[in-house]
Parts: structure tokens; sequence; C-alpha cells
């Protein structure tokens, strides 16, 4: 399948960080590491959660300059 992992956006984002946390659904895990390598050209280092995920309350306990999470529904605020 293709998805739009928003490479260059990923790439913009991170760039204005030091540490950039990777959180992905199981199913995308297999984008884990091309994800990295933008991060990494970007001057920032990348950081790959292998935990759980189930979803957008499901964020990772790890401090980190910005957390990149993919794989669900945008998250919007009430």
């Amino acid at each position: 399948m293709n998805y739009d992992l928003e490479l260059e956006r990923v790439k913009e984002e991170a760039g204005k960080a030091d540490t950039v946390l990777i959180q992905l659904p199981a199913g995308l895990r297999t984008h884990a590491l091309k994800i990295a390598r933008v991060i990494n050209e970007a001057g920032a280092e990348p950081v790959i959660w292998a935990g759980s995920c189930y979803g957008a309350c499901d964020l990772p306990d790890y401090e980190c300059d910005l957390l990149i999470h993919f794989g669900h529904e945008e998250f919007t605020s009430s």
C-alpha cells in the first residue's frame, strides 16, 4: 500500500528539534527507518518507539523535543 507519510513536513518539523520520537502502529513500522533517515537528514536525532500504539491517547512517556505520531485520525480538540 502507498501511504502519504508527509516526509517533507516531517523534515521541516524535525529541523526545529534536537530529538524526534517516531511512534507508529504495527502496520506502519516497516516505514520507520525511512522516516528516521529523513529526520536525521534534517539534523535531528530520530528515536523509534517500539512499544504499543493504540491510538492518539496512547502517547509514549519519553522525553523528546518532537513526537511524530502516525497511523490514526487527526487529533482534534473540542
